[in-house]
């Protein structure tokens, strides 16, 4: 399992979330999408929808249609109802529920850090479990140590 730590200092995490969905459409994949509150949510609607029309992500907030059929799940809670293997958490709050995934996306901004700080050294010694931190360098992502 493969946990990615993106410190956000310069984008939010509404633009940073459609390039993360994009490509793991593009992989086959869904994704469950989770934040702190419907305000965050909204925020991530309007980006996931405000792209390019060719680049559009179907999506739609968990409870306001069929979750299930939806390959990108905005929702307030860690249940991956669309069926997603992928978690993209996008609050800077860790939540062990993400573990259960394939693959969990950590989004922290710079108020959140000692958070992740406390997520990454939880995840140190757990067996099976790949860290990778990534920083944003100008407007491109760079792997960390």
């Amino acid at each position: 399992m493969q946990v990615d730590f993106y410190q956000l200092t310069r984008d939010p995490a509404e633009q940073v979330i459609p390039a993360i969905a994009q490509r793991i459409l593009d992989d086959g994949g869904r994704l469950l999408v989770v934040g702190s509150d419907d305000a965050q949510l909204g925020k991530l609607s309007a980006a996931l929808w405000s792209g390019r029309p060719e680049s559009f992500i179907a999506h739609e907030k968990a409870g306001e249609g069929d979750d299930s059929l939806q390959p990108v799940l905005l929702s307030l809670d860690t249940a991956a109802i669309n069926g997603a293997r992928m978690i993209a958490l996008a609050d800077g709050e860790w939540r062990d529920a993400a573990l259960e995934f394939d693959r969990a996306f950590y989004l922290f901004p710079p108020d959140k850090t000692d958070n992740a700080r406390t997520a990454w050294r939880a995840l140190a010694g757990a067996e099976g479990i790949e860290r990778r931190y990534w920083k944003q360098d100008g407007g491109k992502w760079r792997q960390g140590p």
